[in-house]
This record gives structure tokens, C-alpha cells and sequence, in this order.
């Protein structure tokens, strides 16, 4: 029986992996995790917060995912777009999914990725 998600794989082009590690841990915030030597041996680089695991694997005919995504939760979703865009990463809001506020972003390889934030009710019992 599943219990959780372990970690979310995306793909990366040879040589990418300096500029992951800017955008995953300077832009987004995340922390790199070390991988075991066999694993690192194939390139690519892991990223963390908290018990959400990011991999970023090499991938020879890469190409980007521009529609398959993780969807990452987010506190403050507006200070959070806003850093993101002071630093260079690109914003897209988008109002379609009910009760959530969200945006896409891009990685530096093109990788599409989703951030959002449950909407806070108003008034009696919410």
C-alpha cells in the first residue's frame, strides 16, 4: 500500500548541474542532498525541504517537461512569486483550479513546475 510520495524525478541535460544547484538552493530555497556514490557517479543532483525530495537525473535526448510537473505547497505564495521574479525566474499565474491560489515557474533547463497555496475562507466555520 502506498503511504507517501518518496520524491519526484526530473530530467536535466549533461553539465546542468551547477545551474540547478543555483536555481534549486539559491531561488527556491531548498537544501542539495548528498547522493550515494553509485548514484552520483551518474550526474544529476537531489534537492530537499522538509519531506519534499526533488531528483534531478542526467537525461541524453533530454527535453524538457512543459507539461508533466511536480505541484509544490507554498506558505505566503505572494512574497514567494515575488522572490522567485526578483531573482530571474519567471512567473505565471494562473486562476483555474478552485480554492487554490498558484503560479508556474520554470527551472534554468526548462523543467515546468507549480507552486500553490490553499485559499483561506472567510467568514463562519472557515
Amino acid at each position: 500500500m502506498i503511504s507517501a510520495v518518496d520524491h519526484v524525478q526530473l530530467a536535466a541535460p549533461e553539465g546542468s548541474e551547477d545551474a540547478l544547484r543555483s536555481y534549486y538552493v539559491d531561488t527556491l530555497g531548498m537544501t542539495e542532498i548528498p547522493k550515494p556514490p553509485v548514484l552520483a557517479a551518474r550526474g544529476g543532483c537531489w534537492f530537499g525541504v522538509g519531506a519534499v525530495q526533488l531528483h534531478l537525473g542526467i537525461e541524453a535526448d533530454f527535453r524538457p517537461a512543459k507539461k508533466a510537473h511536480p505541484g509544490l505547497r507554498v506558505t505566503d505564495i505572494e512574497a514567494y512569486a515575488a522572490r522567485l521574479k526578483s531573482l530571474g525566474a519567471p512567473v505565471t499565474w494562473d486562476t483555474d483550479l478552485p480554492g487554490c491560489r498558484r503560479f508556474y515557474s520554470e527551472d534554468p533547463v526548462g523543467n515546468r513546475l507549480e507552486f500553490l497555496e490553499a485559499v483561506r475562507r472567510s467568514g463562519p466555520g472557515g
